[in-house]
């Protein structure tokens, strides 16, 4: 008889805290998707507006005081007492070293009080993995572009645990390049959403800027060039109209920046991602990431890979950010496959720094 297990999964890397249950069979092996049973999400970024970027103190202290409620949230949400819960699983890296601290402190504690075993996932893992939770769950093998936060890589995919890295960022990430430009454009933070949004009312060819590394014959990322293009155009525009500061200038103006800005950014990581594929043989693109959420990264990668015939498959919009899903599903498919045992040794240790190619 299959035995099913269900997975509790809390989330504290950076500015959000996340908690989710998903439900796997023992045994089920890698073909078969766990199911999200419940989840609850909370972010900070309201909080951290007023300074223009997280502040990891205060990060840590709020994750303190929200991982208790959400998780009874979601508990409740599946109609699962406490004590059904077969394994904890938690963010062991990377992200902020307090951050973390609070997710790995709950879940071990939790386990150590029900005597159940407990587990570290790797953040980038959840992301890349994400998309298993969707309506079009994808299949091994694959090529997946991971644009999360800080992370810009391209991996070739072959199962749980089996990732080789083809290229990722030297520099800025995409996700940095799309929050540190709309900062230099006096955005609120987090910027890189605004951003976009005012895009889809600009010119994308309306100013040259640079797409690093576009031609360079690898599949590294550089986008911190083009953050120092952003700042002069920028410069040059205020000059030009005697303004004050960007946000001074013509809606329209400040629109097709954000537009030509976008573009380069997204100009980048299709181009990457064709390479990619074509350099593997796959047939099959996996995105992930907060900057997967992004319509105009979307739309430009299913027009390329539709021409190649090659499938892509996205997360959920509401499970490109941080979340505590991704890191129960990846946890439980783990455990499916039976890459990983959970551990009853609950003396845990976290990992700020942490390269997902090293799993």
């Amino acid at each position: 008889m299959v035995k099913k297990l269900l997975v509790l999964g809390i989330e504290s890397s950076c500015d959000e805290t996340g908690v989710a249950l998903v439900q796997c069979e023992e045994g089920g092996g890698s073909e078969q998707v766990p199911s999200l049973l419940a989840h609850a999400l909370y972010s900070q970024i309201e909080m951290h507006q007023a300074f223009g970027g997280v502040v990891p103190e205060l990060a840590s202290r709020d994750h303190i005081r929200r991982v208790i409620p959400l998780t009874r949230e979601v508990l409740t949400e599946a109609n699962c007492p406490l004590s059904d819960i077969d394994v904890v699983v938690y963010t062991r890296g990377p992200g902020l070293a307090g951050a973390l601290l609070v997710g790995a402190g709950v879940a071990c504690a939790l386990g150590a009080a029900l005597g159940k075993p407990v587990l570290g996932i790797h953040h980038l893992e959840g992301h890349l993995l994400s998309p298993f939770l969707g309506a079009d769950p994808p299949k091994f093998p694959f090529v997946a572009l991971l644009v999360s936060g800080g992370h810009t890589q391209l991996m070739r995919v072959d199962g749980v645990g089996r990732y080789l890295l083809l290229g990722e960022s030297i520099d800025d990430a995409a996700g940095e390049a799309f929050d540190k430009s709309a900062k230099l454009m006096g955005l609120a933070y987090p910027g890189g959403p605004l951003l976009a949004r005012m895009a889809e009312e600009g010119n994308p060819k309306a100013y040259a800027l640079p797409r690093p590394l576009l031609h360079s014959g690898n599949l590294d990322f550089s986008f911190a060039g083009l953050k120092t293009a952003v700042l002069v155009q920028s410069q040059k525009m205020i000059a030009s109209q005697g303004a004050g500061a960007f946000g001074d200038l013509p809606r329209i103006q400040q629109c097709d920046l954000a537009a030509s800005t976008q573009a380069a950014i997204v100009d980048v990581l299709v181009k990457k991602s064709i390479t990619a594929l074509n350099e593997t043989g796959l047939k099959r693109l996996v995105v992930a990431g907060g900057v997967g959420a992004n319509r105009h990264l979307r739309a430009q990668l299913n027009d390329a890979c539709g021409k190649r015939i090659i499938r892509v498959h996205y997360p959920e919009l509401h499970l490109c950010t941080d979340n505590g899903a991704m890191i129960a599903l990846a946890a439980a498919m783990r455990l499916q496959s039976g890459s990983q045992q959970a551990s009853r040794n609950y003396a845990f240790d976290i990992k700020p720094r942490w390269p997902l190619d090293a799993l």
